[in-house]
């Protein structure tokens, strides 16, 4: 008797994030929303720059099982602007959510950049990477094929496996096509440079931009060219990434539900997470 009361609860608790909650419910969370909202944005060193009142709508929809389906969240953002950063803390609050109430399949990354062409015998005649990006823009979003990512994460909102390809980013400009597997769960979630662009945005129910300023962002950019090892082709990439970035990449930050901040501590984008899976934690597994 007792294995099956507990197979019941786990059960429950599996099924919980699917579960639509009662209609009275929805206006109560989306004013708890607002007020988790307006008081980050009021906040010293508030993660939120900005953010279209819709989402708050949007967001209570998903929370109380009124949208009964998968989300998707896209994050763009300038190169060195803190997407992959906030993206990764993102995909660590909601495990140590998942973990902690035993929950399968919560959250899949699918990273844009593993779109990229694969250009490696371009490298290889070019003689290295460096050189190789003196002449090939890889700062536009025709070197991504984003139609495929775009058939992969409506793949995944339809509940299908999908094998994903993987970009090799040491500098050979490889593409590894059919590589890792992603199984379908109930966020996806994906960043680049790109990920906001016309031909895919429209696969994200969410759409984030990460804003920083020049400075900040310009300084990120070269340390990481030195990892890199991008010598003296560093400042061409950068001039080039900054020019095309005013024409592809900033028009997108028109299209964002939410506008985050690039520039703020770490912990602060987990602590803002945190008190709307709370909202779930009270609503969905409080008396379990």
């Amino acid at each position: 008797m007792l294995n099956t009361i507990n197979k019941v609860k786990e059960e429950k608790k599996q099924n919980k994030l699917y579960v639509s909650l009662p209609e009275e419910k929805l206006s109560h969370i989306e004013i708890r929303l607002k007020n988790i909202f307006d008081n980050e944005l009021k906040s010293d060193n508030s993660v939120i720059v900005s953010y279209k009142p819709e989402v708050i709508k949007r967001l209570t929809n998903y929370i109380t099982g009124k949208i009964n389906r998968p989300a998707s969240v896209g994050i763009a953002g300038e190169t060195a602007s803190g997407k992959s950063t906030i993206t990764l803390d993102i995909i660590d609050t909601i495990n140590s959510f998942a973990q902690a109430y035993k929950l399968d399949n919560v959250i899949t990354r699918v990273n844009t950049d593993d779109y990229y062409y694969d250009r490696s015998e371009m490298v290889k005649a070019a003689g290295s990477f460096s050189e190789f990006a003196k002449h090939y823009d890889l700062d536009i979003p025709d070197a991504l094929e984003l139609e495929l990512m775009h058939t992969h994460i409506k793949e995944l909102l339809s509940g299908r496996e999908v094998y994903l390809p993987k970009y090799d980013m040491s500098g050979t400009a490889i593409r590894h096509d059919n590589c890792t597997l992603a199984k379908p769960s109930k966020v996806i979630i994906s960043e680049g440079l790109f990920t906001l662009t016309p031909k895919i945005k429209d696969a994200f129910d969410f759409k984030i931009y990460v804003d920083v300023r020049h400075h900040i962002q310009k300084e990120r950019f070269y340390i990481r060219a030195t990892e890199r090892h991008l010598g003296d082709s560093a400042h061409t990439i950068y001039k080039n990434a900054s020019q095309k970035a005013e024409i592809y990449i900033r028009p997108c930050k028109e299209h964002a539900d939410i506008v985050l901040s690039g520039e703020a501590v770490r912990t602060r984008y987990k602590a803002f997470l945190n008190k709307i899976i709370a909202i779930i934690e009270e609503e969905y597994y409080a008396k379990v």
